[in-house]
């Protein structure tokens, strides 16, 4: 078991990071939760079997119940919320009722706002089961749903008590969902680490093959990289938080414009990022090398690069004005400055990010 602990004072919490195991999970819940009497499990169609095992190992030490949402982004909706938010009521919980989120990124974010407006605060599990949410949703507090007008302008901050990470489940994981989760661990690189960027660029075949040892590795090292900034803005009141937007503002209205699922959130961060880079290029920031250097790695992982054709620009720009990093409808990119720093930047003009979409 490898541990990375995130510190934020009383919200502080670990991530455990396991592959194959579930002998550790009792004492694993006892320490997180303290005097809980029931979990609640959360999972949808594609971590069913998961969840039951994990549920089945609870019984017995906690009264349990659960609910399986449909797979798909298309879930983070204010519908199933409203189902989860019934579901508990239901179960009868109350603040000593924890909320388990079995599967991906989806899972993590719907049951996580669940848990923290149920009862203003249920205390939360992220089991994370997809590669993108292990690296990235599941650690942080970040919990929502998406809106027809914009992607995530739902939610709340509300931390876990604890991550469980299980390797083993890359295992099973759809080829394209896995590789959506490579985009996210590409962008850490970019903000923070350029040694880590270089060895992605030099490991390539064994993270194509899911080699244990280098998925611990990367794993272990996203978790740090992004443990290192929400510690120091927890709730993106410094600015600092917003670095882990990069590529984010693209990617949301590459999402929201061709519909929720059309492009695994990865996919859509992977051209993001590329584009935010391009306009990094265009403001003189960085030299068209450090953009390149992207496209190869992303193309290596069989990542797109480029939005679709049929998506209209003036769309896809009036989607960014409603982003979260915007301020009264002026837009704000997460611009790289070198392989490693990111900063962000206002004074980028429709005219530029038009620039930078066209064909």
């Amino acid at each position: 078991m490898q541990t990375v602990s995130v510190n934020l004072g009383p919200r502080s919490y670990s991530i455990q990071i396991i592959a194959h195991e579930t002998l550790g999970w009792l004492t694993f819940l006892k320490s997180a939760l303290g005097h809980t009497r029931k979990l609640f499990f959360v999972s949808d169609t594609h971590t069913t079997t998961l969840m039951q095992k994990l549920r089945d190992l609870s019984l017995g030490a906690y009264e349990c119940n659960h609910a399986i949402i449909p797979a798909g982004e298309s879930s983070k909706s204010m519908a199933q919320f409203s189902f989860l938010l019934d579901e508990l009521a239901e179960f009868g919980a109350d603040r000593q009722t924890g909320v388990v989120a079995v599967g991906g990124g989806v899972i993590g974010d719907l049951a996580g706002f669940a848990a923290a407006a149920y009862n203003r605060g249920l205390p939360f599990i992220q089991v994370p089961t997809t590669l993108l949410a292990m690296v990235d949703s599941s650690v942080g507090g970040k919990v929502g749903i998406n809106h027809p007008k914009g992607k995530n302008l739902i939610g709340a901050f509300h931390q876990p008590k604890a991550v469980w990470i299980d390797i083993g489940s890359l295992v099973t994981l759809p080829e394209r969902e896995y590789l959506s989760g490579l985009a996210e661990v590409v962008k850490y690189g970019v903000i923070q680490d350029p040694q880590f960027f270089e060895f992605l660029e030099q490991n390539t075949a064994k993270i194509l093959k899911r080699d244990a040892a280098i998925l611990r590795q990367i794993v272990a090292r996203c978790c740090r990289l992004k443990a290192d900034v929400v510690e120091k803005d927890e709730r993106e009141e410094t600015g600092l938080r917003m670095i882990l937007n990069y590529g984010h503002t693209f990617a949301h209205a590459f999402e929201t414009v061709s519909g929720y699922g059309h492009w695994l959130h990865g996919e859509a961060v992977a051209a993001g990022m590329v584009y935010a880079s391009r306009l990094a290029e265009k403001k003189d920031l960085i030299p068209a090398s450090i953009t390149e250097r992207q496209i190869k790695l992303l193309s290596e992982f069989r990542l797109p690069v480029k939005a679709e054709s049929g998506w209209k620009i003036p769309d896809l720009i009036e989607v960014m004005k409603r982003d979260k990093k915007a301020q009264a409808g002026r837009l704000r990119f997460i611009l790289p400055v070198k392989l490693g720093e990111v900063r962000a930047l206002d004074d980028v003009t429709e005219q530029q990010v038009a620039e930078v979409l066209a064909p």
